[in-house]
């Protein structure tokens, strides 16, 4: 189960199931439960604990030291859950300061050359594509989709359900459930994430009109919900409106709001 050129540290505790391939380096913290298996040239170190049936494939490199000059070598922590799948060169990092670890949840993808910075935590069902990268202290909810080379600034917030097209780069908080596209703007609801993930269609219907009154009425979205009586929402329906009342970046905005700030002024 363990290939003969792996280095694994004495003190360093695997599950004797695990399987371990050509030239993994596991450093002497690393904690490994049952059912994982480790690919080649993958290297496992810091104080990392992972869970159950976890798969990292080539080149990953999990759990070593933030990229953060204000780091000083302390002991910080990075947990993952069980039955992810790590893709080829992913790299997560373990937490810059003991009063908080880096997190990733249970039943993830992390595809290829994907980077999680450090404090960044990621729940559960989660797919992150090919070339994204997540800076640090970044919160990702249950059942988000972010698409491949999307970019996401420290401190960011994604709600659950939100989904990222392709290339998309945000600064603020995105709303559960919703689609970001371009540059910190939304163009509606992950209706399809919404349908899969078994929500009925009341509760869509009631996240349809919240959107209309949230992001299309020519104010903000905290003003919105300052201004607006929401009577008794559902549980998805409040999420949203706590969400953003919760926000402390702001929040992304809808692309036709986007165009019209975007628009020139007209000529006198």
């Amino acid at each position: 189960m363990i290939h003969p050129t792996a280095i694994i540290h004495p003190q360093a505790t695997i599950s004797t199931d695990c399987q371990i391939g050509p030239y993994v380096v596991i450093d002497a913290h690393v904690s490994m439960d049952t059912g994982c298996r480790v690919g080649p040239h993958v290297y496992l170190t810091g104080h990392t604990t992972i869970g159950k049936n976890n798969r990292f494939h080539a080149g990953c490199v999990i759990g070593d030291e933030p990229q953060d000059l204000k780091y000083s070598g302390a002991n910080t922590r990075l947990i993952i859950g069980n039955e992810n799948i790590f893709r080829e060169h992913v790299t997560v990092q373990r937490s810059n300061q003991l009063a908080e670890h880096t997190e990733v949840g249970s039943n993830n993808l992390l595809m290829a050359n994907a980077h999680v910075g450090h404090n960044t935590r990621v729940g559960n069902h989660v797919i992150i594509a090919n070339g994204v990268l997540l800076a640090g202290h970044v919160t990702v909810e249950d059942r988000v989709f972010i698409s491949g080379n999307c970019l996401v600034h420290q401190f960011v917030r994604i709600g659950t359900l939100a989904l990222m097209q392709g290339g998309a780069a945000i600064s603020k908080d995105l709303p559960p459930f919703t689609i970001a596209r371009g540059d910190n703007s939304i163009c509606g609801l992950n209706s399809i994430g919404l349908r899969r993930a078994g929500l009925s269609s009341a509760e869509r219907l009631e996240l349809r009109r919240l959107y209309q009154a949230l992001f299309r009425r020519g104010v903000s979205p905290r003003k919105a919900c300052e201004t607006l009586k929401f009577n008794d929402p559902g549980k998805y329906g409040a999420h949203l409106l706590d969400f953003i009342n919760s926000s402390k970046r702001g929040v992304c905005v809808d692309v036709s709001k986007r165009r019209h700030l975007d628009e020139p002024l007209a000529e006198a």
